[in-house]
This record gives C-alpha cells, structure tokens and sequence, in this order.
C-alpha cells in the first residue's frame, strides 16, 4: 500500500521528507493512545480522522483542545513527543521508489529516518555511487530499476 507521496515539491528532498511525514502519520495512528480515542455518537467519519491526526501533530490550539474534547466520549491525556518519537522509531521495512534517479544521498538519509529498508530508483546520477554507499550505510537494500521516468 502507499503511504506517503512527495510529488509536486520544488525540492526532491523535500518530497522525501513529505512522504515520510505521511508514512509517520499512518502508523501513528496505529498507536495504541490514537486507537483509545472513543468519539461521541454523531461524529461524523471525516471528522474523527481530521481529529485523530490534529492529536498526532500535537500542537491543538487552546481552542482545538476544547473542542476535541467535545467530540470525545472519554477524557484522553496527552500524546507526548516522545512517545510519539519512540513509536516512529518502531517504523521499519518501508520501501521507497522514485521515477527520477536519486542525485544525492541525502533523500537516503532521511528515507531512513522513516522506516526506508528498500529503495528502487532509476541510477545514473553522477552521484549514484554515493547513493548506494549511503544504502549500504543505512542498511538499506537498493534496486536501480533503469527506467527514469522523471526528466528536467
């Protein structure tokens, strides 16, 4: 399943750091603390989403908390930082593919930081070698697919 896409960004770094924030945010929403949530009857769908990814972020306004705590059934506490951090952490056996080949390392660095154990991405970056390199760094299995899809 796809978690997180970076399309779009004027920055390929960027897109990684995009993506990776959306795959951090599927699997905090698997934490036990966002699965507690007990929405009152009459909350719709959308809303309960909208809610449970606000709590993730962690940073209600004064205004969001009361009205979150409206739309729950049961008073919750809060979703620290670091348990957010050490529940990421847990995030493994990733994969990320890109139709344009990878130029530098850093989008290697930090596909880590989300879990990334696979990449599959065209090659043929005068810097590919250090793309592998940072692969094999991370421990990271690398597939150069050959096929560039992306072109500037």
């Amino acid at each position: 399943m796809t978690l997180g896409i970076g399309a779009g960004q004027q920055s390929r770094v960027d897109s990684t750091r995009l993506a990776g924030a959306k795959a951090d945010a599927w699997w905090l929403r698997r934490h036990p603390k966002v699965r507690a949530l007990s929405f009152r009857p009459g909350i719709r769908r959308q809303d309960r989403i909208n809610w449970r990814i606000r709590f993730i972020e962690g940073d209600l306004t004064p205004d969001e908390e009361g009205r979150l705590a409206e739309a729950l059934a049961v008073a919750v506490g809060e979703f620290t930082a670091d348990e957010r951090a050490r529940w990421v952490r847990r995030l493994d056996r990733v994969a990320f593919a890109s139709d344009g080949a990878l130029p530098f390392r850093d989008n290697v660095d930090h596909a880590r930081r989300h879990g990334v154990r696979y990449i599959a991405e065209p090659g043929g970056s005068i810097r590919s070698d250090e793309v592998g390199q940072a692969c094999r760094q991370h421990g990271i299995t690398l597939a150069r697919t050959g096929l560039r899809l992306f072109h500037h």
